[in-house]
């Protein structure tokens, strides 16, 4: 079910980017004779007005026809006021651009909304307004280790640590200073077996684990990483403020991301392991449904705003390949020769889906390791 409503979302962003070209195409009398989600075959296709609305098989994107868009859409010398290439260069290039704009809005809704539902945060973590209800979250756990062995995983919170004459209940402690106690309760305790009680999806469960040393310098540890983390909900005026803080942060770091892999890619030293092709993306978007609606909200904004700037690369196929046809038909003042952009394009289309199928090859090496 988690899936299903995963592949629903993406589903949406597809149709939120296609929104974006639709309505600006629209919103200058450029005619749009198609309208889809997917790509062929098509199950289902309704006519409204001049506009096919069609919903395909192939999930993996979708597409909307704009009469002019491709150069075989009009004959040689032939002249149409409501086709893309009639209008001028800004209007072909905001029709190009909403796509994207549109992405980015959402995503920055999607985080907002996100907010108002409240999203697991760090106690003391500076925001619009405060963290609540604190617990120890653990936020890893060393491979190999004394609390690896014992079955404790990451995202179980401590509710109790305890020896054979002194306990720690996490319950009883002052907000904000929990993870400390657990930690000097650990320290102080380090040559005895713990029990450790901790609560996974909202049921109790206890491990037996002995701190070892050889982990972390200078002292005997279980192996585990946590802190404080309680809930950070906003009104939403707030929510949609600090919506907008962490978009900017997430577009940057997105950037920085995408930047860095396909600069890596150019000099034949990409690293496919830290990149999701559909595969992968469905299997983290599957899990982020199970964790709920805030947690979903935040993988779709991340998806929302890869989305849109992968679009801006300069790549034929993509919204940014588009743009620069565009700026170079500005600059020559007439516009580049059809069989050019066709071919252009389909070595676009071929460089994507490659890349998408080495991607996802990668994904399933690694669900199958």
């Amino acid at each position: 079910m988690a899936l299903f409503i995963f592949i629903v979302i993406l589903v949406a962003l597809i149709w939120v980017h296609e929104l974006g070209h639709f309505s600006v195409a629209k919103l200058f009398k450029i005619r749009v004779d198609e309208f889809a989600i997917g790509f062929p075959p098509k199950l289902l296709r309704v006519r409204w007005g001049e506009t096919d609305y069609t919903f395909n098989l192939l999930l993996l994107g979708g597409f909307v026809r704009i009469h002019g868009e491709n150069p075989n859409d009009l004959a040689p010398g032939e002249q149409d006021p409501r086709a893309l290439t009639s209008k001028n260069r800004g209007i072909q290039a905001a029709v190009m651009l909403a796509g994207i704009a549109f992405n980015l809005i959402f995503a920055w809704l999607a985080l907002s909304a996100s907010f108002m539902a409240g999203v697991p945060a760090a106690a003391g973590e500076e925001a619009l307004g405060p963290v609540t209800a604190p617990q120890v979250l653990i936020s890893a756990v060393r491979p190999d280790s004394p609390a690896d062995r014992a079955g404790i995983k990451a995202g179980d919170i401590i509710e109790r640590v305890e020896t054979g004459d002194a306990l720690l209940d996490t319950n009883t402690l002052s907000t904000n200073k929990q993870a400390d106690a657990v930690q000097a309760f650990i320290a102080d305790h380090q040559d005895e077996s713990l029990v450790i009680t901790v609560t996974r999806k909202d049921a109790e469960q206890t491990f037996l684990a002995k701190p070892e040393a050889g982990i972390a310098d200078g002292r005997k540890v279980i192996g585990v990483e946590f802190g404080d983390v309680g809930i950070l909900k906003l009104p939403v005026h707030l929510a949609l403020v600090q919506g907008a803080i962490e978009f900017k942060e997430m577009v940057v770091l997105t950037a920085q991301g995408l930047g860095t892999f396909f600069g890596q890619l150019f000099m034949g030293r990409a690293d496919f392991a830290q990149v999701s092709g559909p595969i992968g993306i469905a299997g983290v978007g599957s899990s982020a449904v199970e964790k709920g609606f805030a947690v979903a909200a935040r993988v779709a904004a991340l998806i929302s705003i890869n989305l849109a700037l992968i679009n801006l690369l300069p790549v034929p196929g993509l919204d940014g390949g588009r743009l620069v046809i565009i700026a170079v038909e500005a600059v020559i003042r007439r516009p580049v020769s059809p069989k050019i952009v066709n071919a252009l394009m389909l070595a676009g289309l071929v460089l994507i889906i490659i890349l998408m199928v080495v991607v996802s090859v990668h994904d399933v090496v690694r669900l199958v390791g």
